[in-house]
């Protein structure tokens, strides 16, 4: 498993990467739907926004109502969602290893997934970081057994082991890459 000074520079680019996502979204996608069941794109743009501030308050150990309807923010998913994906990095750069139970690579697995659900979503061209999707099959790998799956993750989907990471990380996730 990957420590937190080596994963934090992977959870700076998985915000970075989120964020593009994030800022790309268009009006007219917002009621598309994505491969969340149940969430269309603004759904889920709320959810992958408030992202880095809920890992940030479970960090600082406060109680995090993770599945609570996310406001949509006066400046704009993207525009907050930089702003708290930077207090989140600042915060592990403070925290070091361990401490308070959480880790950044969890965090670049949440961001990791949901950026590929939201990219697959509005048709997203461009190609995912290799990097934060491998770190995020990793720790998803590591951690997630079949009766943690829940509803946010289906079944495993079979892909390729020489398939990219991101398109690993979809399947492992229980997305049809």
């Amino acid at each position: 498993m990957m420590t937190a000074a080596e994963s934090v520079p992977i959870l700076s680019r998985a915000i970075d990467q989120a964020g593009d996502v994030l800022a790309a979204v268009r009006e007219d996608q917002l009621a598309d739907p994505t491969p969340c069941a149940e969430w269309n794109v603004e759904r889920l743009m709320g959810h992958l926004g408030v992202a880095p501030a809920n890992f940030l308050a479970a960090a600082r150990g406060e109680q995090v109502e993770w599945g609570a309807e996310p406001v949509r923010p006066d400046q704009g998913w993207a525009e907050e969602f930089r702003e708290r994906g930077d207090d989140l990095i600042h915060h592990w750069h403070q925290a070091g290893e361990g401490g308070d139970g959480l880790s950044p690579q969890m965090a670049v697995t949440e961001l990791a997934v949901h950026t590929w659900d939201l990219a697959t979503a509005i048709g997203w061209e461009r190609p995912l970081d290799e990097g934060v999707a491998q770190c995020g099959l990793d720790f998803m790998s590591a951690s997630l057994t079949d009766e943690l799956r829940g509803e946010a993750f289906g079944p495993q989907v079979q892909v390729g082991a020489d398939a990219p990471a991101v398109d690993r990380l979809a399947g492992f996730a229980g997305r049809r890459p």
